[in-house]
């Protein structure tokens, strides 16, 4: 476990490839609207829309999410701006069938950012710092979209998780790193739907949560299980990074058919770690500084 935390810290502090913003900084705003403008333009190409129909039948997964959570000291004014966000976004995914073979995307089927749909400023996380920003607080839903995706029949075409452990635990009940953020049209959640039968999105908010199913139009014959493996903190030169491997399980009566790894996360931890912190949740910690 040692070498893995090495290597992966290697290729942290050297990456292969710098970001365009560390190279050209003049030129990171004009590469983000050509991204933008490609992708709207490959959505409208290659995906078939999606619609709305009336509620299927069979639950394939359920899931409950937090609305407000101790996050560090930020203003508890973004969290309930989130909720009008999410509540936002909620209207155009509620009810979104997704057939056998077709892709979803989270901003083909959200659309842009603005005032005139309901939005207003949230919490945004960009490189572990919290700022305001429209629309903040919509990577909880597309969290929440990875988590039940998970659970069926599935193939993830585009995910990206979250470059920084930004707070610490607060009633986690998810694995680290089974998240997926999202910054329109730039990154995105797409999956494929590649069971025989049609899966449908349900959410609603209540006071204190979002909840959610995976419906579909007959029993899945396949059960899944998400768990984590080696997950650990690892600590050089007064620095703190986060690691585990998400795997996912399928099952058929009852019987294993398929493991998978689904990711692999190393990343800097950006708040405080005590000792406390470390014991009183049972995290194993790595000293790279040591031998031992």
């Amino acid at each position: 476990m040692r070498t893995i935390l090495q290597d992966c810290l290697a290729t942290y502090d050297k990456p292969r490839r710098l970001a365009l913003s560390s190279r050209f900084p003049l030129l990171v705003q004009p590469a983000m609207l050509a991204r933008r403008l490609w992708r709207g333009m490959s959505n409208r190409l290659r995906l078939r829309r999606l619609h709305k129909g009336l509620p299927l039948l069979c639950v394939i997964a359920r899931h409950s999410s937090p609305l407000y959570r101790k996050l560090g000291d930020n203003d508890m004014e973004l969290q309930k701006n989130k909720v009008i966000n999410l509540r936002s976004a909620i209207q155009k995914l509620d009810g979104l069938i997704i057939p056998p073979g077709r892709i979803f995307s989270f901003w083909d089927v959200v659309g842009a950012i603005n005032r005139d749909k309901g939005y207003v400023e949230g919490m945004l996380l960009s490189n572990g710092k919290v700022s305001r920003g429209l629309g903040g607080g919509l990577c909880q839903l597309s969290n929440f979209l990875f988590w039940i995706f998970l659970h069926a029949e599935t193939v993830i075409v585009e995910r990206h998780h979250h470059s920084v452990d930004a707070f610490p635990d607060s009633g986690r009940t998810l694995p680290f790193g089974s998240g997926a953020t999202i910054f329109h049209n730039y990154l995105d959640l797409k999956i494929r739907n590649i069971s025989r039968q049609s899966l449908q999105i349900k959410l609603w908010l209540t006071d204190t949560c979002l909840k959610g199913q995976l419906l579909s139009d007959r029993p899945a014959p396949k059960k899944f299980h998400i768990f984590q493996k080696n997950h650990c903190f690892a600590k050089k030169n007064g620095r703190f990074f986060r690691y585990n491997e998400i795997y996912r399980q399928s099952f058929e009566k009852g019987v294993k058919v398929f493991e998978e790894r689904i990711a692999v996360n190393f990343a800097p931890v950006a708040y405080k770690v005590t000792e406390e912190y470390l014991e009183g949740n049972h995290y194993q910690i790595y000293d790279l500084d040591s031998n031992q």
